[in-house]
């Protein structure tokens, strides 16, 4: 069995994947701020969510032909789906607004775009620090992500409750409601990712 040489392979692998979901959550606060050729847009988030899943597949090829892993090999999967999975919602938030060509965005979806790509900047803050094993550094980032998911959650019942007192039309509704879902579901992959790193640094410390 060959054994992978370098540790770092897995970590630069990973550090790309984060910039890859930081690039999608910063065209999702562009399409939400300016509204505006949302096809060109939503083909640029695609593009990135087929990057995502190169990079997902590497790591999982990697890992299948290494004997020796830098980290615990479950955590390593972890990650790969986590990061994966953030990209895969930005992306399908991107897809819904064509798909049910809406018109104008909401203060709302742009306040929660926002948030998304702070936390998505910790994410990748964090997982760079992983090759390093700057741990408190880690930690650090790791509580600044669940405390902007909880931002976020309070963002989407808000954005929800000002759906049904101000919105007439029930398909409007459901079409927003599904997009706020995707953002806030993409900030719940942040907060697993931050829950991986955390035991990555609880087994290593």
């Amino acid at each position: 069995m060959k054994i992978f040489p370098k540790e770092t392979d897995f970590f630069a692998i990973f550090e790309k994947a984060a910039a890859n979901a930081t690039h999608a959550a910063t065209l999702m606060v562009g399409i939400m701020e300016h509204f505006t050729n949302l096809d060109a847009w939503a083909r640029e988030v695609h593009e990135l969510e087929q990057e995502g899943d190169v990079f997902t597949h590497d790591i999982i090829r990697k890992l299948n032909k290494t004997f020796v892993t830098p980290i615990d090999r479950e955590d390593i999967h972890a990650l790969a789906s986590s990061l994966d999975d953030i990209v895969d919602l930005i992306w399908g938030a991107a897809d819904r607004l064509t798909v049910f060509k809406l018109k104008e965005s909401t203060k709302w979806a742009i306040t929660m775009a926002k948030d998304l790509l702070t936390t998505v900047e910790f994410v990748e803050k964090a997982i760079k620090k992983l090759k390093e094993k700057n741990y408190p550094h880690i930690q650090e980032y790791c509580i600044e992500i669940n405390k902007l998911e909880n931002r976020i959650d309070r963002g989407f019942r808000d954005a929800l409750g000002s759906l049904f007192d101000e919105v007439q039309d029930p398909i409007l509704i459901i079409k927003w409601k599904e997009i706020y879902e995707h953002l806030e579901n993409a900030s719940d992959k942040c907060e697993d990712v931050a829950n991986i790193l955390e035991a990555i640094v609880l087994k290593n410390a």
